[in-house]
């Protein structure tokens, strides 16, 4: 099982819907935020699932966030957190989470803030509002999106992107591979 705490309430986790399909072997769980969304509020979220629930040793247990404007010492913590246990991880996106979506589609190239990031995704998703669908993205575009942000992440950095870049991809990896055991 995996148990993702995310920051967007309804983007990450249809998108991690996609890969909880009805004939997985892994199951997903994304924690449901209400409006809560800084890193901290993310953490404590998890936290909150781990102490009540626990987390089995073929379990795995994620913080899926966006740089967006919190600080470093913020985000810190969070990478701090990830460090503690081997199935611990942290998946950030920079500058957001929909940068990753766009990877599914194009190079990612250009990009520098949230707002670009935005435009450029609804040119692939012209009905895109913060909500995608099984529809809209396939396997083999999943496996170009890990390919696109794995050559960003080149030497791969051991916290988070500091510029454009996301890390997200080695948590969809991680599904892949438990999914193909």
């Amino acid at each position: 099982m995996f148990v993702l705490a995310t920051e967007g309430e309804k983007t990450e986790p249809q998108y991690f819907a996609i890969l909880n399909n009805a004939n997985s072997v892994v199951h997903i769980n994304c924690i449901r935020c209400k409006h809560e969304s800084a890193p901290a509020q993310v953490l404590k979220r998890m936290e909150s699932f781990l102490k009540e629930k626990g987390l089995k040793a073929s379990d795995e247990a994620w913080l899926v966030i966006d740089k967006d404007e919190w600080q470093e010492e913020q985000l810190a913590v969070l990478y701090d957190w990830s460090l503690r246990k081997d199935n611990y991880g942290l998946a950030l996106s920079n500058p957001k989470f929909e940068y990753w979506l766009l990877l599914h589609f194009e190079e990612g190239n250009g990009i520098g803030s949230g707002e670009a990031c935005n435009r450029r995704l609804t040119y692939y998703l012209p009905n895109y509002d913060k909500g995608i669908n099984k529809s809209d993205i396939s396997e083999a575009q999943i496996h170009e999106a890990i390919e696109r942000a794995r050559r960003r992440d080149n030497p791969p950095c051991t916290d988070w992107p500091r510029s454009t870049g996301t890390t997200v991809y080695r948590l969809v990896e991680s599904i892949i591979r438990v999914e193909g055991e």
